[in-house]
């Protein structure tokens, strides 16, 4: 069954030079029970102007599947532990998602430690 109800999901995106620090990240998350699942894609080629010079380098996506209300933690948490000097990090909630994988998620969020 597809869900179209108020979103409860949220993906939560950023990037990483080293993919050591994308597992790292990751693990982090998972341990404390902030995400169920993270994705790390070795993959994408990132250009961007940073200090007046355009760049180009090869990055880690890092997408991670959680509920919106563990948004402020994450968020706080990547911007204090991440290596760059201003890391992307961003948010999308789906509007559609299965229920069964949302049930997962949240309990997988939710657990008590």
């Amino acid at each position: 069954m597809i869900n179209t109800q108020t979103p409860q999901l949220l993906v939560v995106m950023t990037s990483f030079s080293k993919l050591e620090d994308a597992k790292l990240m990751a693990r982090t998350l998972i341990e404390q029970h902030l995400v169920a699942c993270v994705q790390i894609n070795e993959g994408i080629h990132s250009m961007y102007r940073w200090e007046g010079k355009i760049c180009e380098e090869r990055e880690i996506l890092f997408l991670a599947k959680t509920e919106a209300s563990k948004w402020d933690q994450i968020h706080d948490l990547i911007k204090q532990a991440h290596p760059y000097d201003l890391p992307e990090i961003l948010a999308f909630t789906p509007l559609q998602y299965d229920d069964d994988y949302s049930k997962w998620v949240q309990s997988e969020v939710n657990l008590k430690i």
